[in-house]
């Protein structure tokens, strides 16, 4: 009967105890953070504005804390300063990304693109391609031009609307993606063409489809989730959106193949195929071109265009910054003279309202996953190598150390005594270090360039029939944040 007493206890510590002991285990100087609940973690307490919530428990915690979600430990970083230290100090520690950044791309991808790359000699070489390609296909003096361009056709399309209400963010949206496409794919594309607006708009389904970036979203901290419904459902339906995508861009690699020229490198695909074919690179496979081109359309197309979709919203809700934006515009661009990118060193009100924009509306709340390349020591804590680390630039660009009432937008907290512009090292919304955004130059260029030319042409007004607009502070949050879709009124002046 003893012995019998001693198997149950025996069976009892294996079952409950240990398992537990193991739940509330952490490595020695680990960072603290809330355990949540067996199995899920703190999955269930995470809600809509996750961002949000670890701004609040980071005040019990530490600005460097953990949390468990099934069986993964993710250090969340929720102040510029450990950012700043673990991306740019310790950047080469903190540059490999997890197995899942992108739950629903890695199953499809198998490791190729950049995005979602892990850290290494490969990923090094990739990038290094990219920029070279970037560079010489004109992303930075000569891309202006390219710009140039594409902003007198998104005028033309707005002007097309005669004043009639309609959702501007699709319009902006095809102006943006037209100068990626036209340093991807050699050309640019007509604001009707359905058949590439189909593909673009499947490509950036993951971000702006709420189902499919709050599911993504979900599964990039407990992947095992997304083989169980309701996400499975979810995950199978991205899997046959995107597919049309991946096959049309396999398609247009085949026809570069066909028409390559060594000598006379059109785009980017000629610039990857060179390697591939003239230099006889085993890295550059045609399945590695395929991710690599959608994470360039993806990140080339959604920043810039959602950064200006939250900007016309700022200023519908704010009628008297749009007055005081097209003041500034005016007296330096008289007698309807072109916008051009030295024109912005005039324009310090416009700079901060772009700045503030960023700041405000932070497009992605936290971030893509980075992962430790190595044991790594940050803010006295010990964090492992193969750690999941995130960061908050949310919680940045709200955090009343820096900013006066960092819950209201007021462009004028970056304009100085004598009314210069202030650039802030504190908003970033590409990110730092390593893995910061790859077409941050192109971004900055479109966002001013278009934003300075739509105010210069027209004065935005709220659509009359809607009762009201959507509320500034909510929208689709998954992997990136985007404002609710919206009408407006553009009157020409």
């Amino acid at each position: 009967m003893l012995e019998h007493n001693y198997l149950n206890a025996f069976i009892l510590t294996c079952t409950v105890v240990l398992p537990l002991i193991y739940w509330y285990w952490r490595p020695r100087k680990y960072p603290p953070g809330p355990r949540g609940i067996p199995v899920l973690g703190m999955l269930p307490f995470m809600g809509k504005y996750t961002e949000r919530k670890l701004a609040k428990w980071s005040k019990t915690y530490g600005n460097v804390m953990s949390l468990r979600f099934g069986r993964t430990d993710v250090v969340f970083l929720n102040d510029y300063g450990s950012i700043h230290e673990a991306l740019v100090n310790q950047g080469r520690k903190f540059a490999g990304r997890p197995k899942y950044t992108l739950p629903f791309i890695t199953d499809l991808a198998k490791g190729a693109g950049l995005a979602d790359m892990d850290y290494g000699k490969f990923f090094m070489s990739q990038k290094k391609l990219g920029y070279k390609a970037l560079r010489g296909l004109g992303v930075g003096r000569t891309m202006e031009s390219r710009v140039y361009e594409e902003e007198s056709h998104l005028i033309d399309a707005i002007r097309s609307m005669e004043g009639k209400p309609f959702k501007i963010s699709k319009i902006i949206q095809k102006a943006i993606s037209n100068n990626i496409l036209s340093v991807v794919f050699g050309q640019r594309f007509d604001y009707d063409d359905k058949h590439i607006e189909d593909i673009m708009n499947r490509l950036l389904n993951m971000l702006e489809d709420q189902a499919t970036s709050l599911s993504s979203r979900i599964c990039t901290l407990a992947p095992f989730l997304k083989d169980i419904p309701p996400i499975v459902f979810v995950y199978s339906r991205f899997k046959k959106r995107i597919s049309v995508s991946l096959d049309y861009i396999r398609k247009k690699i085949y026809e570069h193949q066909e028409t390559f020229q060594k000598n006379d490198l059109r785009d980017f695909i000629d610039a990857f195929l060179k390697q591939s074919i003239i230099e006889n690179n085993q890295d550059f496979t045609i399945h590695q071109l395929i991710f690599y081109i959608r994470g360039l359309l993806v990140a080339g197309t959604e920043t810039a265009s959602t950064t200006l979709s939250w900007a016309l919203l700022c200023l519908l809700h704010h009628p008297e910054k749009q007055k005081k934006l097209r003041e500034e515009i005016m007296k330096v661009l008289c007698c309807k003279e072109r916008i051009s990118i030295t024109h912005k060193f005039m324009m310090p009100y416009t700079n901060a309202f772009i700045q503030e924009v960023m700041r405000y509306r932070t497009l992605s709340p936290i971030g893509v996953s980075h992962k430790t390349t190595e044991d790594a020591e940050l803010n006295g804590y010990f964090i492992p190598k193969d750690t999941v680390v995130a960061t908050n630039l949310w919680a940045v660009h709200n955090d009343p150390v820096y900013w006066d009432e960092p819950e209201k937008f007021k462009p004028e907290r970056f304009i100085d005594d004598n009314g210069e512009f202030i650039q802030s090292s504190h908003v970033i919304p590409f990110s730092l270090g390593i893995r910061q955004c790859l077409g941050k130059q192109l971004a900055q260029m479109e966002i001013f360039i278009f934003l300075v030319s739509m105010i210069q042409n027209f004065e935005f007004l709220p659509d009359p029939h809607d009762k009201e607009l959507p509320n500034i502070d909510e929208g689709v949050n998954g992997l990136q944040f985007l404002p609710y879709a919206y009408r407006v009124i553009a009157k020409s002046l």
